[in-house]
């Protein structure tokens, strides 16, 4: 079966696997995906939900550049939200419920259509490697399977170990075994590694709850989607999902569990998620607050099965059972499980190029939790860049790397590369500097003609967005041509008790005030008409709206961006002696080699680097 070689093997079929091997088989390498269980392709091993704050905007570049995540988010979604809509819309961003089992399906219902990908259930102990370039793998059956690249996307199961209270047990989820071996294959190799942990809350029964005592978070009353493309339509039925709160009782009954807590007690020594804290780390560090916020997630469409989110615990079981109990609306709750807390190996990012292909190791990639990050929509971000430049490495062609003022996937990758990461990964809409350029409607103009231009997306998607941008150009220039009409101008500007205007003046003058929105301008017949006539629905209303409202932030952010673009296009000679630059610190002798950045915008991202580092290489370069 195994007798030829593959161009790809991709090692995990999580979040992050699932997207790399679709990349990699997409663009025509023969690709073979192992996982230690079929059945639990792309599991959601915590959250029922993708998206959220900058998490929604990766979705959406994921989908743009021709993967998978966006389109399974639509068809198993139970409700979908905008996020952040009271702010600008650099914040925005998208959210859906998932249906849990229905992810699971559509993910593996889309890989088996996908062509030149083949499936094998085993587990991945060992790395075959010749001459410091990996040339395939060896399963814990002892079978080698060769290929020109390997791609390790093995989230939480590189000796994981779960824990429960006092009880631990070795599991990459619950109910699964850990992967073992790996790592220390890994280590021999040279790797350094790390322990990370994560953790997630407990799953109860939806009968025994009380909805009444809750607050209900509908989801949107006109949902939109995730993906670019044809091939999902917007909800039409929705779930609610509630919202309830945690009290002073709750959090007495969970500090009586603090001494078999292994958090506390010193069987937990790993760092956890800082944004997504345990309820105990909540209570701990911040005891002064007298309650938390508990959501409560529904987690499919035919299940009662609930997620309650803000309550991941690691805490004895019965010491949640009791204190899960006095939350309101939980008076009669039912566990399904238990809450847990999971270690498990990780290796950190600075030993990758930005291709993530691993320094020490030729045509070997990293992808996901393996990397230190948290979070399916990062997972699966890694996992399709990893896929295209494993693809592109068999056919020795230039890497694919997305700048920062590109995407938020080249905002996550720089950041892992060059600052490292000591504790999980997660991103957000403030790592971005230039989040006004990397919206979430815009992804698809950003990005498509990146992934048709490798042979990711097809010519009909490329036309498709160019007809899009076309349009959006021609409401923007009839914007900023046509006249309203004054006396229907005037009494908007009093129904919003707004300044009047004493004569009349470009609709685009208009629509840049503030508190005046695409919406209030429906009503006026000249620009009604032209939007129905040339077919120009409200998503392309909503970009043109942001093109003019925010031109000036927009413009000041693409100066800045060419600015730092031109550091650039200096590169770095690989392996450059830094020791011979007497002026350069220690600190930026000692980054500077081990990360080896190839660029001195690269070089001026790195903590601890300084500008007057970056002056020094640049007279050593003739510059």
């Amino acid at each position: 079966m195994f007798d030829s070689s593959y161009d790809v093997i991709v090692v995990g079929a999580g979040h992050a696997g699932c997207e790399a091997a679709a990349a990699a088989a997409n663009l025509g390498s023969q690709t073979l995906l192992i996982t230690m269980n079929l059945q639990n392709v792309a599991q959601m091993s915590c959250n029922p939900a993708m998206g959220g704050i900058a998490k929604g905007q990766i979705v959406r570049e994921i989908d743009a550049l021709g993967g998978y995540s966006g389109i399974v988010s639509d068809r198993s979604a139970i409700q979908y939200k905008m996020l952040n809509q009271s702010k600008g819309p650099a914040m925005w961003s998208p959210r859906v419920q998932s249906d849990r089992s229905l992810f699971t399906l559509e993910w593996r219902s889309l890989l088996e259509k996908t062509p030149n990908l083949d499936f094998y259930q085993e587990m991945v102990v060992d790395l075959i490697v010749e001459k410091d370039q990996v040339i395939g793998v060896k399963t814990s059956l002892g079978m080698k399977i060769f290929s020109k690249t390997v791609i390790l996307t093995n989230g939480t199961f590189l000796n994981g170990l779960i824990h429960i209270g006092e009880k631990n047990f070795g599991g990459g989820r619950a109910g699964e075994k850990a992967s073992t071996g790996l790592t220390a294959s890994l280590v021999e190799l040279g790797f350094s590694s790390g322990r990370m942990k994560t953790g997630t809350p407990p799953r109860v029964d939806g009968r025994s709850l009380d909805y009444s005592k809750m607050e209900e978070q509908p989801g949107d009353n006109n949902p939109s989607k995730f993906s670019f493309t044809e091939l999902t339509q917007p909800l039409t039925k929705q779930i609610s999902c509630h919202i309830t709160h945690t009290n002073e009782l709750v959090h007495d009954l969970l500090r009586t569990g603090f001494d078999r807590s292994p958090m506390f007690n010193g069987a937990i020594q790993s760092t956890g998620p800082r944004y997504c804290p345990s309820i105990e780390d909540k209570i701990n560090r911040f005891s002064e607050k007298s309650q938390h916020q508990v959501f409560v997630e529904p987690e499919g469409w035919n299940t009662v099965e609930v997620y309650v989110n803000g309550f991941s615990t690691s805490l004895p079981d019965d010491i949640q059972y009791k204190a899960l109990k006095q939350v309101r609306g939980f008076e009669n709750v039912k566990f399904f499980r238990p809450g847990y807390a999971i270690e498990y190996d990780y290796f950190p990012p600075t030993q990758l190029f930005h291709s993530l292909e691993t320094k020490k190791i030729n045509n070997l990639f990293f992808a996901g939790q393996i990397n230190g990050t948290t979070g399916y929509e990062e997972a699966g971000a890694q996992g399709i860049m990893a896929g295209i430049n494993a693809h592109l490495k068999t056919k020795d062609q230039t890497p694919f790397i997305l700048g920062r003022e590109e995407a938020y996937i080249g905002v996550l990758i720089d950041d892992l590369i060059l600052k490292g990461t000591e504790e999980p990964y997660r991103m957000f809409t403030s790592r971005a500097e230039y989040r006004t350029l990397l919206r979430q409607d815009n992804a698809d103009q950003r990005l498509t003609p990146k992934a048709y231009e490798i042979g990711l997306v097809s010519k009909e998607r490329m036309r498709a967005v160019e007809k899009k941008q076309k349009k959006g150009a021609d409401l923007v220039s009839y914007l900023k041509k046509t006249s309203y009409n004054l006396d229907q101008a005037n009494t908007l500007l009093r129904e919003k008790k707004d300044v009047e205007v004493k004569q009349t003046d470009k609709f685009s003058k208009l629509l840049s005030r503030p508190n005046i929105k695409r919406k209030d301008l429906s009503n006026f017949e000249n620009l009604s008409s032209f939007l129905e006539e040339n077919e120009m629905d409200d998503s392309i209303f909503e970009q043109a709206e942001i093109d003019i409202k925010y031109a000036g932030y927009i413009e000041k952010e693409k100066r800045t961006a060419d600015k730092l673009k031109r550091l650039d296009n200096i590169k770095i000679p690989a392996e450059f002696n830094y020791e011979q630059l007497a002026s350069l610190s220690h600190e930026a002798k000692e980054k500077l080699s081990k990360i080896q950045p190839t660029t001195l915008a690269q070089a001026s991202r790195i903590s601890g680097i300084n500008p007057s580092d970056i002056s020094v290489l640049l007279v050593s370069m003739g510059r």
